[in-house]
């Protein structure tokens, strides 16, 4: 075996992180690192306190809402936000931070990420959203994809 790559360091931890969401639709994980150090991470589900939608089903699915639409209409909060949150919940500085994602963000995300100080979202797996791919291109964040 041989020492992963920092990349890819990082991405099977997002990979590890992914396998604690509650969502019933998508598993996504997130780790946002600094100068090779691991600061936060997230994953999709329902905010603290509240129950999984494992537990009362998932509201997008139960009204038929297509994959990357209405993303207010979900109980849950997104990986990228969770990890975001942690560090503000936490008091720890992610400005000029990268953040490693199974997903490419969708556009509420990428807003947050660009306010937060992010520099670099590095990506494993598409996600349809164009304003997102628009907002972070407009940005001086940085995107690339996982290459394994």
């Amino acid at each position: 075996m041989t020492r992963p790559d920092n990349d890819t360091y990082f991405m099977k931890m997002a990979e590890l992180v992914a396998t604690r969401s509650t969502c019933l639709r998508r598993k996504v994980g997130a780790v946002i690192v600094k100068e090779k150090r691991v600061l936060t991470t997230g994953y999709n589900g329902a905010p603290r306190g509240l129950k999984h939608c494992e537990e009362v089903g998932c509201v997008r699915a139960q009204n038929h809402i297509e994959s990357g639409t209405r993303h207010e209409l979900c109980r849950g909060v997104h990986a990228e936000q969770n990890a975001v949150i942690q560090a503000a919940y936490f008091g720890v500085s992610i400005k000029g931070a990268t953040i490693y994602t199974t997903n490419f963000p969708c556009v509420l995300c990428a807003k947050i990420l660009v306010n937060a100080g992010i520099e670099e979202v590095v990506y494993k797996d598409e996600y349809v959203d164009e304003l997102s791919k628009k907002i972070l291109s407009e940005s001086n964040v940085r995107v690339r994809k996982f290459e394994e």
